[in-house]
């Protein structure tokens, strides 16, 4: 299992060990977007970001089109379809997200590809960035919920 990690409330006034948490997920501005995998580690990491952080577990298929929209390679240009056959083991960008989601593999794993996608803010807004997400609000663990709110950030 893989979480999506998108940082959505500034670090202004936060501790240093927070920010120091935020930069090891490699989430350094507002609308970062980084996939990691269902570890320990991470799951304590998350716990210490909770309120500057939602979080979930992404489906194959909104992994896929998150690489392929807002994957970037270093330089700039785009990921694509092509790119990913060539320098992995994988036949298409959707076989190698089911492998990410499954643990079988990073998205690090690509060389040359950036592990942060820039996301646009999203449509329709944010509820709250001061509530977590069972209290009517965006902060914290929200499941599935997450592909949702990729959607409207795409």
């Amino acid at each position: 299992m893989a979480f999506a990690v998108i940082f959505i409330r500034g670090t202004i006034n936060s501790k240093r060990g927070v920010a120091d948490t935020l930069a090891m997920l490699n989430l350094h501005k507002k609308q970062h977007c980084t996939v990691i995998p269902d570890t320990p580690a991470y799951r304590g990491m998350l716990q210490k970001v909770k309120d500057y952080v939602t979080w979930g577990e992404i489906s194959p298929e909104m992994l896929a089109r998150l690489i392929l929209e807002r994957g970037r390679l270093e330089g700039g240009a785009k990921v694509t379809e092509d790119y990913i056959k060539e320098k992995t083991k994988y036949t298409s960008v959707l076989s190698f997200a089911k492998a990410v989601v499954n643990g079988d593999e990073k998205i690090i794993g690509v060389p040359g590809m950036k592990p942060v996608f820039r996301l646009s803010p999203p449509r329709k807004g944010l509820r709250s960035v001061k509530r977590p997400f069972n209290d009517k609000g965006d902060l914290g663990y929200r499941g599935k919920e997450i592909d949702k709110l990729l959607e409207r950030m795409l």
